[in-house]
């Protein structure tokens, strides 16, 4: 047996993220809107920036928080900083 197929053998599968990635049911909740209005701002544009892999779509946690801040007016005649 040679030294490389044992090797392939015991190659271990990467650690997980740190930080893991939301889907768009736990981002929907995170900010108190349906699966339905996350996918509408992802065509529209303007909601959180998200993770594109294949089919799969994830959010980065700080990313929504990030966005949420950016979101943030102080008086009902301000505008959000970054709409």
């Amino acid at each position: 047996m040679s030294n490389r197929s044992e090797h392939q053998r015991t190659t271990r599968a990467p650690a997980p993220l740190a930080v893991p990635l939301w889907d768009e049911a736990a981002t929907a909740d995170a900010l108190g809107v349906k699966v339905r209005t996350i996918q509408a701002w992802r065509v529209r544009g303007g909601g959180p920036p998200f993770v594109k892999m294949g089919a799969l779509v994830r959010y980065r946690p700080e990313a929504v928080a990030a966005w949420v801040e950016a979101c943030t007016i102080e008086s009902t005649s301000g505008s959000p900083a970054a709409a």
